[in-house]
């Protein structure tokens, strides 16, 4: 272990400039830091809770062949700047704005998995004139317990303990047990791709924040909201997610009426890593298709529609 280098402990300027891939831009003084790629009607990404905009790796190259594709780190994450703030769904939003405003985007299709895609619910609902169709991949937002095994990192002290320690133990079993459904996609090389910005100093006290001020599935009436409105929503959902399950997938579809459901059989919280392909063809498909489908569930691991 004489090479591990101790998570929350390197220089956040240092360390973007040795590993961040993106550009950065400065929001209302924050540095920023996002992923561009490709040409075309303007889709924001926006990642969920433990991630980074390395969420999409495998997802961006094929959406940029139709549509000029944003990643952008969240505040507190990835590569972005670290400052204590009040972290939660409306200070995202307003980044969203920030960032739109910032680069001229007038507007745009939102893509967010997790607390990304409560998020993009809440952006949708104050700025429903800028958001095009809006792709929810296991989205958090309806009434959802924490999982015991998270609830644990909320006990005084007992997080910074954890989130501590000189292993990768923790991080790995965070993934395995809650994220990523089948382990052999857990590989070394994307665990040191997702966890790399834990790395960066304040890294710890923002994960801990977010978990600790439980505002994850406080969205139901702002969802009730967005199915008031004429946006086109795809709700994508893993079988097998352990920290948003699909029973809050099947309750946000009834309460968005003209949505569809999108059920992926052999994945868990991260259905657009672990089956890619099929993901990334059943996004374009809805998001280049013309306005005015029904509403309609699906098995979509299997390819089959019900």
């Amino acid at each position: 272990m004489a090479d591990f280098i101790p998570w929350n402990s390197q220089d956040p300027e240092a360390w973007a400039e040795r590993h961040a891939t993106g550009s950065f831009i400065e929001l209302e003084g924050r540095r920023t830091h996002y992923l561009q790629a490709g040409n075309g009607e303007p889709l924001i990404l926006i990642h969920g809770y433990f991630y980074n905009s390395y969420l999409w790796a495998e997802n961006i190259a094929a959406l940029a062949e139709y549509f000029t594709v944003y990643a952008p780190d969240l505040w507190g994450l990835g590569y972005s700047f670290r400052e204590p703030l009040e972290y939660g769904y409306p200070l995202y939003a307003e980044q969203v704005q920030c960032f739109m405003d910032a680069l001229g985007i007038e507007r745009a299709h939102l893509m967010g998995q997790s607390m990304g895609g409560g998020t993009a619910v809440l952006f949708a609902v104050n700025n429903p004139d800028r958001v095009g169709r809006l792709v929810l991949i296991d989205p958090a937002g309806m009434p959802n317990q924490l999982p015991l095994k998270t609830r644990i990192f909320n006990l005084p002290g007992v997080g910074e303990f954890l989130t501590g320690l000189r292993t990768d133990l923790v991080r790995r079993k965070i993934l395995g047990d809650l994220f990523i459904h089948d382990r052999n996609r857990l590989t070394d090389e994307y665990f040191a791709n997702v966890t790399r910005f834990h790395k960066i100093q304040g890294t710890n006290e923002v994960l801990l924040g977010i978990l600790r001020r439980r505002y994850f599935d406080t969205l139901q009436p702002v969802i009730e909201q967005l199915g008031t409105l004429d946006v086109p929503v795809l709700l994508v959902w893993g079988r097998h997610d352990k920290a948003v399950p699909l029973t809050c997938g099947e309750a946000m579809h009834r309460l968005l009426p003209g949505s569809r459901l999108e059920i992926f059989e052999d994945s868990g919280h991260v259905p657009n890593y672990e089956e890619a392909e099929v993901f990334n063809r059943l996004a374009l498909d809805f998001l280049c298709e013309s306005d005015g489908d029904g509403s309609e569930q699906s098995e979509a691991g299997s390819g089959e529609t019900s």
